[in-house]
């Protein structure tokens, strides 16, 4: 059993939904006001334009008079004039944080912020708050003040588009991210919530927020009548014209994505069910009852909440002034030793960089030859597995300094073309091939 599965004991659960029903008093919103009646206002923040004030890593702040805690990703190659996309990854119970950041209870690095951090590709800012007690009980809404404050210090050091702030969150941490849909209309563009139910409050719950929705038709834990529940208090805010969205049946191994019609411009509603159970990570076919690390490679739902998300604009930054333009020649040199065999290769490449400055975040981008795919690979996530590849680094080699190096590799099929790629891009800069 992973270790990312939340399983509410029926009492704990009817505890929860105790504490949910009462009117919650919530602290102020930090960027809802009167005159601003959708998800955030078009503005830079005052982290524009300035030194970062806030780096990757661990955060304390004081909110509701308690000592809280929150992780911080800011992009390897964060441009400061450049706002930022920024997402909220909520824990389950019993998780943490750490678990979030790490994806280390699915497949470490490949499911970072469930899976998002790797598809972002340097292009958002994430958070991955920390629980008390391991939960969002969201008590007199602490929770949802919490996350007031986080934005407050965070956008007064960096550099965030605020009407691109988004929450994602699984099982309690997607009750935590619905309470945000309720409470905050008017700060989140977007939610996603897998596998959620009401347990985390919902005060308010009248204002437009687009909304997805994922959960297993057989969840004995927040059982999915009550994510159909969450959905439709959207479908009904957002215009949508109400559906009896269609649902895969048990054991059919598959999943159904419905886009609901109708839904005022801006703000759709997208519902995932899914054969299966109370599950982070769904997977469809045989990977359906996968190990983690499997289904991690394999779970659809990271590309669906990511295509979900960007529909309301790109952040990519441009490059930064130091950087060398794509084309032309970065510090870096790759060298590439290819051992092929009738239909099967692997490919060893060494990144050195020839700079002067550490690198500290790399993703090498290179495009396969046609008929190869990879099959496996080492001391890096590869994404996709065909054509254009982008090759990110792992937790315990992202850091080149001047002169050194690193190696990565790859398994890969071929259908007769077992020749290496001809260019290699590091961070956007094109390396030269020893």
């Amino acid at each position: 059993m992973s270790r990312y599965r939340s399983f509410f004991a029926p009492a704990a659960v009817t505890a929860l939904l105790v504490l949910s029903v009462g009117g919650v008093a919530l602290g102020s919103s930090p960027s809802a006001t009167a005159s601003s009646p959708d998800a955030g206002t078009l503005a830079a923040t005052a982290g524009c334009g300035r030194a970062p004030g806030l780096s990757s890593g661990t955060h304390t702040i004081q909110s509701n008079g308690k000592s809280r805690s929150y992780i911080l990703r800011v992009p390897a190659n964060y441009n400061n004039n450049h706002p930022y996309r920024l997402v909220f990854g909520f824990h389950w119970r019993g998780g943490a944080a750490v678990d979030v950041d790490t994806g280390q209870t699915v497949l470490r690095d490949v499911w970072s912020y469930y899976g998002l951090r790797q598809l972002a590709n340097n292009s958002t800012i994430f958070v991955a708050p920390q629980g008390l007690n391991n939960g969002w009980a969201n008590s007199g809404g602490e929770d949802v003040t919490f996350v007031d404050d986080m934005l407050r210090q965070i956008e007064a050091n960096l550099c965030v588009e605020t009407t691109l702030r988004f929450a994602v969150g699984f099982s309690w941490g997607g009750g935590m991210s619905y309470a945000l849909a309720c409470a905050r209309p008017h700060v989140f563009r977007a939610v996603a919530v897998y596998a959620g139910g009401q347990i985390s409050g919902c005060s308010g719950g009248t204002g437009r927020v687009a909304y997805l929705g994922a959960h297993g038709v057989s969840d004995n834990v927040l059982g999915i009548s009550g994510g159909r529940s969450l959905r439709d208090r959207f479908v009904a805010n957002n215009g949508c014209t109400p559906q009896n969205a269609p649902e895969p049946a048990v054991n059919s191994r598959t999943h159904i994505t419905t886009n609901y019609s109708g839904c005022a411009a801006g703000y759709p509603v997208r519902w995932i069910a899914f054969d299966g159970g109370h599950d982070a990570s769904p997977a469809d076919g045989a990977n359906r009852d996968a190990p983690p690390d499997v289904k991690g490679r394999t779970t659809y739902l990271p590309a669906e909440t990511w295509d979900f998300f960007t529909q309301f604009g790109s952040t990519t930054p441009p490059p930064n002034p130091t950087t060398p333009p794509p084309g032309g020649t970065g510090a870096c040199r790759v060298a590439v030793t290819v051992n092929a065999w009738n239909n099967g290769l692997t490919e060893d490449i060494t990144i050195t960089n020839t700079g002067s400055s550490t690198i500290n975040g790399w993703s090498l981008v290179f495009t396969l030859p046609g008929g190869q795919n990879i099959t496996s690979g080492w001391n890096a996530s590869y994404s996709p597995t065909s054509g254009q590849v982008t090759a990110r680094n792992v937790a315990y080699n992202g850091t080149i300094a001047p002169g050194a190096s690193v190696g990565i590799g790859f398994q890969a099929n071929h259908t007769g073309n077992a020749a290496r790629p001809s260019s290699f891009a590091l961070n956007g800069a094109t390396c030269t091939l020893a």
